[in-house]
């Protein structure tokens, strides 16, 4: 009597010092009996190799491909596993497959085991499994400038947060304690498609309040610099504190413009940033309670697509200081950021918005992915992503893109 042929699902692990044409070697045995892949990956750490393959077979050549496959990892000199799936775990495991799935980016200066421990610790509280992990970051050299060194590191994610805001608050107060940032986002087909990215300019693009550099020049930078932080926090109305200070400039050499155009500190991390955003064709745009002078200068020097800022007014080469036109503040942001995203033809949840103060919250708050930048405590509370621990370029690692791929 014939014995009755079953299907079979077999998971394979291997591992052992990597070698060219070991996966071409493992699978070409696969192929022979016909088996059918079902996943497969693939992981390289240090030349040591991880690789995993579920396949489906029939049961009267199974034992022909294991021992096949058994042969070839003694040639090879690699370690290999079997395990049996049951038909029907299988089927459970395809059918979470693509369910509430998120990308969690854990990004700082350097990453240690503590730090990655504590994360992983509140995804699992959290009831969270994690199906992927990896580097985004190039190899880190045991020989590094602190400044230059990023490390950076994406996992995904699968199931529903028992708490989503409590793990929200833990990762939040992580990144304060640990000097690390942790990124919490939908894994959707929006965060693949980032089309426009707007930014706030002072204290982001630039690392200075461009009004205090005037106020330094016309005596009164104290007075400004006082009030401009009161501001940033959120203690005083923009549109208050604005008029404030611009009134003190009245007087100023026109000319001062230029010079603090010429000298403006450059956030690290703008230079890559932009080059790589227009490589992969994202719109930009500089939307500031700043002053247009500035922004057009950087628009000139970057290559930003839109400018929109304050006009100062200027009569017979000084300020006057009053202001032309309506005032960019927080609520005028958000307005702008969804009026660019009709123009550019982008669905809301397509943008990204970056900004420091207070006044940059609406914007955070429509943009597809809000990120607060070395932002105010008020600011990284109400935002839901923040950036604290390098430059800006630490913006292309929350859009999932690795080293390898842009430099």
């Amino acid at each position: 009597m014939n014995q009755k042929v079953s299907t079979e699902v077999i998971q394979i692990n291997i591992s052992g010092s990597d070698k060219p044409g070991m996966t071409s070697a493992l699978t070409d045995i696969l192929a022979q009996y016909g088996a059918f892949i079902l996943d497969i990956g693939q992981a390289n750490i240090h030349q040591t190799l991880s690789l995993g393959i579920l396949f489906k077979t029939t049961s009267d050549v199974s034992g022909d491909i294991l021992k096949d496959l058994l042969f070839k990892a003694y040639e090879l000199d690699i370690n290999i596993k079997f395990t049996p799936i049951a038909p029907d775990e299988y089927e459970a495991w395809v059918a979470r497959q693509g369910k509430n799935r998120h990308i969690i980016t854990l990004l700082g200066r350097q990453l240690t085991a503590r730090q990655i421990s504590a994360v992983t610790g509140i995804v699992y509280g959290q009831g969270l499994n994690i199906d992927a992990i990896r580097r985004l970051t190039g190899r880190v050299p045991l020989q590094q400038e602190d400044r230059a060194l990023k490390s950076c590191i994406e996992m995904s994610v699968r199931g529903t947060p028992a708490d989503r805001s409590l793990m929200q608050k833990h990762f939040i107060d992580l990144s304060n304690d640990l000097g690390i940032d942790i990124s919490l986002q939908a894994d959707d087909v929006y965060r693949r498609a980032r089309r426009l990215i707007c930014f706030d300019m002072d204290s982001t693009l630039i690392e200075t309040e461009v009004i205090d550099e005037l106020a330094e020049r016309a005596g009164v930078g104290a007075e400004v610099r006082a009030i401009t932080e009161s501001a940033m926090r959120g203690e005083i109305d923009f549109t208050e504190s604005f008029t404030r200070r611009i009134a003190m400039l009245e007087g100023l050499d026109a000319s001062v413009l230029q010079e603090v155009a010429e000298n403006l500190p450059i956030t690290e991390g703008l230079d890559r940033l932009m080059t790589v955003l227009k490589r992969i064709g994202l719109k930009t745009a500089i939307l500031s309670g700043g002053f247009t002078y500035f922004g057009e200068w950087l628009k000139r020097r970057y290559g930003f697509d839109y400018v929109y800022a304050n006009e100062l007014e200027i009569e017979d080469g000084k300020l006057t200081g009053r202001y032309v036109g309506d005032i960019v503040d927080g609520k005028r942001k958000a307005e702008l950021l969804r009026l660019l995203a009709q123009v550019e033809n982008v669905d809301i949840r397509q943008t990204i918005a970056v900004g420091d103060g207070a006044n940059d919250l609406p914007m955070l708050s429509i943009a597809g992915l809000g990120i607060a930048f070395h932002a105010k405590p008020k600011v990284k509370e109400n935002a839901r992503q923040s950036l604290s621990t390098i430059g800006l370029d630490g913006i292309l690692y929350f859009l999932g893109l690795k080293d390898s791929h842009i430099d």
